[in-house]
């Protein structure tokens, strides 16, 4: 691969309960009430659903332009959720919701397809864990 960038981060503390930074991000973060943390700060889980909402949003823009289509007020929504995988560890699965207003349902539906095709998120997931592309009309 021909890398184009490299984003940098640092953990310290225990890892779900510490703290982190990358670039402009300096934050807290701690495991969340409903598995057994304080729930006091961001986590790991949040990061990640941020960061994929933001790279398939990029990435619908992207297929959007190729096909001469404009997106205005467009919107993805990224849910992350975390449980157990059966075999004593956890996995992920992730919700990604698609608006785009103005854009009719079946069109919506053939950008975020591709765009699910090319975001690096989508392409560094796929066959790992569940993903679900779900195109909303509101």
């Amino acid at each position: 691969m021909d890398v184009l960038y490299t984003a940098e981060a640092l953990s310290t503390g225990e890892g779900r309960n510490g703290h982190v930074v990358a670039g402009a991000l300096d934050l807290d973060v701690a495991v969340p009430k409903e598995m057994g943390g304080s729930g006091a700060g961001t986590n790991p889980e949040q990061l990640f659903a941020a960061g994929y909402a933001a790279c398939f949003h990029s990435a619908l823009h992207a297929v959007a332009r190729g096909h001469k289509v404009k997106l205005q007020d467009s919107s993805v929504g990224g849910r992350v959720q975390i449980g157990p995988n059966g075999q004593g560890g956890y996995q992920l699965a992730v919700l990604l919701e698609v608006v785009l207003p103005g854009i009719e349902h079946d069109q919506a539906q053939q950008l975020a397809d591709e765009a699910h095709q090319v975001c690096p998120y989508s392409n560094a997931t796929r066959g790992n864990i569940e993903v679900t592309v779900t195109v909303s009309d509101d």
